[in-house]
């Protein structure tokens, strides 16, 4: 079979090496015979990879000593209602900022549990870009200000922190965790759907400064309650213990290949390769403004639907799956995460040149 690649939002391409790692004892872990999926998560080998796991994430994210790092469930609608019931306070609000559909939606279902503000950032005209990230002046009336650096569906990034003076930060990093390196110091808490870049779908990162656990409200339940996750090592629940352990293996991967530094660069070479190619075609179009072009998902059209179509069908027998846009905007999105080789993006490049050749209007 020719090589295919998998362009994928989320569930998203893993790393060649950590699935081969996988596959290679995944009936036989650590010469006890089973597999990791079979084995109890309070037992001492499982509980060994989680200690390591945490080790290896805090040395490739380089987290503070005064934050804790939790391996939940639910994905990010799940942290959507537990970051409201565990960060409202005296204030009995929260700001959200809107820069597209995800964090409109993680608005939406906070308000189920407070009072939320919610000012858009961005703007949809010609091309589209982020307006305004200064809330210094007014996030001190609000107990957090939320907001989605990077927007999956429109292909938009958000590269600078907003300015929100004291106030807490919260992101929904799902999407471009560990793309970069960040300075987490400025964020009270982070949390992060595993399947884009972390491992496989069923495990959620959440990164929360320590001053920010113990204040959730009364009926909060114990599984959406950061203090109670705490004192229970992120078990309270029988957690997924094959995806921890894909994490645990892709954590290790990335210190192998350098840490950060070495994946932004990656990151941003296969991007701008790819922008740099839109750009010059008479066919293909990104409505995005260069300074917000998202590092991990590359959107673009025709201006053809039906053209557009044809363009996904054609790919997906070409080898270069999953490139159909969100049915909310429709047209292409390339997602090139962390585990997308160089190699990946020049395949699709090429099978572009080609396609635009075969049907550029004359």
């Amino acid at each position: 079979m020719s090589q295919v690649f998998n362009f994928s939002a989320g569930p998203a391409m893993i790393f060649p090496e950590v699935l081969q790692k996988a596959q290679g004892e995944l009936t036989n872990w650590l010469n006890q015979g089973v597999s990791v999926m079979e084995v109890s998560h309070r037992g001492k080998y499982f509980m060994e990879l989680i200690t390591q796991a945490e080790k290896d994430l805090r040395e490739v994210y380089n987290i503070p000593d005064n934050y804790r790092v939790l391996f939940l469930q639910g994905g990010a609608r799940g942290q959507f209602a537990a970051i409201p019931m565990n960060l409202i306070g005296k204030k009995g609000k929260a700001l959200y900022l809107n820069s597209g559909h995800w964090s409109a939606t993680a608005a939406k279902e906070a308000r189920n549990f407070a009072e939320i503000d919610e000012i858009t950032i961005v703007e949809n005209g010609e091309q589209t870009r982020i307006t305004n990230l200064d809330f210094s002046h007014i996030a001190d009336q609000y107990d957090y200000v939320h907001y989605c650096p990077n927007e999956t569906i429109s292909g938009v990034e958000i590269f600078d922190v907003p300015n929100v003076g004291n106030t807490v930060l919260v992101a929904d990093m799902s999407s471009n965790i560990l793309s970069r390196q960040i300075d987490i110091s400025k964020f009270g808490v982070i949390y992060a759907g595993a399947q884009k870049n972390l491992g496989p779908a069923g495990i959620t990162l959440v990164i929360i400064r320590d001053d920010l656990i113990g204040n959730a409200r009364k009926e909060t339940p114990s599984i959406w309650n950061y203090a109670t996750q705490r004192d229970a090592d992120s078990m309270i629940n029988t957690p997924p213990t094959f995806a921890w352990y894909l994490c645990s293996l892709v954590f290790k991967h990335l210190k192998e290949m350098g840490g950060l530094s070495v994946i932004a660069k990656r990151n941003t070479l296969k991007a701008q390769t790819l922008y740099d190619y839109i750009d010059s075609s008479k066919l293909y179009r990104n409505v995005i403004a260069k300074e917000n072009r998202s590092t991990m998902n590359v959107t673009f059209i025709t201006g053809n639907p039906e053209l557009d179509a044809k363009f996904v069908a054609e790919s997906t027998a070409a080898g270069l799956q999953a490139l159909k846009g969100h049915k909310v905007l429709g047209g292409m999105r390339a997602s090139i995460y962390n585990a997308m080789p160089q190699e990946g993006v020049e395949a699709l490049i090429s099978f572009m040149k080609k396609f635009e050749a075969e049907n550029l209007p004359q």
